[in-house]
């Protein structure tokens, strides 16, 4: 799998299972809505060590980039409130910065 789709992945579980989080308890919808939220966050977890960066620091920098991009298609897609042109600047350039952390060369 490939770190992009990694990131994919963990974002949807990430923000799916915060999202469920603010259906219980922002919305007052019924507890289990929890229940699904921590397993959302596991998977979460899980993914994200699938990451084929080698330092974790380094992994999650780089995703915070990808994490913001699928809040934004969420945004849309979930709550229908079409993102703005600001924040597809701020996305853009967020996607920029994990694509520097991710694919620049390193020295040895």
């Amino acid at each position: 799998m490939t770190t992009f789709a990694v990131y994919l992945g963990a974002a949807l579980a990430e923000i799916g299972g915060c999202f469920a989080f603010w259906m219980w308890l922002r919305l007052g919808r019924a507890s289990w809505w929890g229940f699904i939220g921590t397993i959302s966050l596991v998977i979460f977890g899980m993914l994200l060590t699938r990451s084929e960066v080698a330092f974790a620091g380094r992994a999650y920098a780089a995703y915070g980039g990808v994490y913001i991009m699928a809040s934004l298609l969420w945004l849309w897609a979930v709550e229908s409130m079409l993102p703005d042109r600001w924040d597809m600047v701020g996305a853009g350039m967020c996607l920029a910065g994990a694509a520097v952390i991710l694919w620049v060369p390193r020295g040895g």
